[in-house]
């Protein structure tokens, strides 16, 4: 079997729609939590072209943390709770998922996290990748170090910015990925390093807590540091628009200085 055994993965087809959108906005979004717009890129095997007509089945927890049903669920599904959904890749391999933040499992040590599972046209069974974890989680640390991710479909790190009061995470996944049995390889055999779709902790982002005197939402990525300040490549979001450029974070102060 295609990706091993896969607890649960198997009820992305109780309650399928026949027809499934690029775009998919869940029960949660207009429940109690904070807005989250998940989107990306789904790439074949190689992870760079993009792969239309693929099936991203999601479930998570509400904002208290379980997994939970509602009236008139299908009773095969109830144990995934009612905040589960679909999106199929457009053309182009995109997705968008609009949801809220899951909370963690009540008085539990793992962090928060989205299940997933995927459905490729050409292959028989599902098969899930890395759950969907965020890297502003404190619980997440201590939980990698016990047991490091798979990287199934690349990374499962979502770096999160905040525009207004939503959440925004550009997440891409590499089909194949890590995945046992998969029916392709890569050409090159095994090399060292890491594959396409796989995170690179030296260039992990860096989001300084609390609220900042820059005028927009800024993702930081730390190249030096001293111990008052660090020069870093920064992220901004203006609108809908990313930009980029140098700057100094000023740890005291907390301000933001372009260079």
């Amino acid at each position: 079997m295609i990706g091993g055994g896969c607890d649960g993965c198997e009820l992305m087809y109780v309650g399928m729609p026949k027809n499934i959108a690029a775009v998919d906005t869940s029960a949660g979004w207009s429940e109690v939590g904070h807005k989250l717009l998940m989107t990306g890129t789904v790439f074949k095997f190689g992870g760079k072209i993009p792969a239309p007509n693929v099936i991203i089945y999601y479930w998570q927890t509400d904002s208290n943390g379980f997994y939970s049903p509602v009236k008139g669920m299908d009773a095969k599904a109830r144990r995934h709770g009612h905040l589960r959904g679909w999106v199929k890749t457009d053309n182009k391999g995109h997705y968008a998922i609009y949801t809220i933040r899951p909370a963690p499992y009540p008085k539990d040590v793992m962090p928060s996290h989205i299940h997933t599972s995927i459905k490729e046209p050409n292959i028989t069974n599902e098969y899930y990748i890395d759950e969907f974890v965020f890297d502003d989680d404190p619980l997440l640390l201590p939980a990698w170090k016990k047991n490091p991710p798979e990287n199934r479909g690349g990374s499962g790190l979502l770096r999160v910015m905040l525009s207004n009061n939503l959440q925004i995470a550009e997440h891409n996944i590499v089909l194949g990925l890590n995945i046992p049995n998969y029916p392709e390889k890569p050409a090159y055999g095994k090399q060292p390093g890491l594959e396409i779709g796989e995170d690179q902790p030296s260039f992990t982002p860096y989001m300084p807590w609390g609220q900042t005197k820059a005028p927009k939402p800024v993702l930081f990525v730390s190249m030096g540091a001293t111990m008052s300040s660090s020069i870093l490549r920064a992220t901004t979001l203006t609108g809908k628009v990313l930009s980029s450029g140098w700057c100094i974070w000023n740890r005291k102060e907390k301000t933001v200085t372009r260079i």
